[in-house]
């Protein structure tokens, strides 16, 4: 993949779980937090809190290309909750959107934060965090 298509990509997938999902979900915390689905069984506030963990705090990871990997973790865990559970018995084209999302995360996942990041900026290339562990366990 391009860098400049993996660049694309993050800025779609997350710019777009950010603005249009995640942060309409924080801005109505206290409304949403008592009805919110509990697909899980952890409560509704709880599951509130982690949608928007991923939504925004992980979605915006994927934006700027800072522990992209990880990030996409929580997304795509999300995205399968909510086309699995969530929308379990509806029609396929509600199962669709989070599917498409859960791809693009899959994409992101396989390909790394790329050249055009905030983590190549840094220099934090896998190569250095593994010498930086290893160097932290001496």
């Amino acid at each position: 993949m391009s860098q400049l298509g993996l660049l694309i990509l993050r800025g779609y997938f997350g710019g777009m779980m950010l603005i249009s999902h995640g942060w309409p979900k924080m801005m109505s915390f206290s409304e949403k937090s008592a009805i919110f689905p509990d697909p899980l069984g952890v409560g509704s506030e709880l599951s509130l809190v982690l949608a928007i963990f991923a939504e925004v705090i992980c979605a915006g990871l994927v934006v700027v290309g800072l522990f992209t990997r990880f990030a996409t973790i929580p997304l795509m865990i999300t995205m399968a909750v909510a086309a699995f559970i969530i929308h379990a018995n509806d029609p396929f084209f509600k199962q669709e959107f989070p599917l498409t999302f859960m791809a693009g995360y899959l994409a992101i996942f396989l390909s790394g934060s790329g050249d055009y990041s905030l983590q190549k900026i840094l220099g934090l290339t896998s190569n250095s965090r593994w010498k930086f562990v290893s160097f932290l366990m001496k």
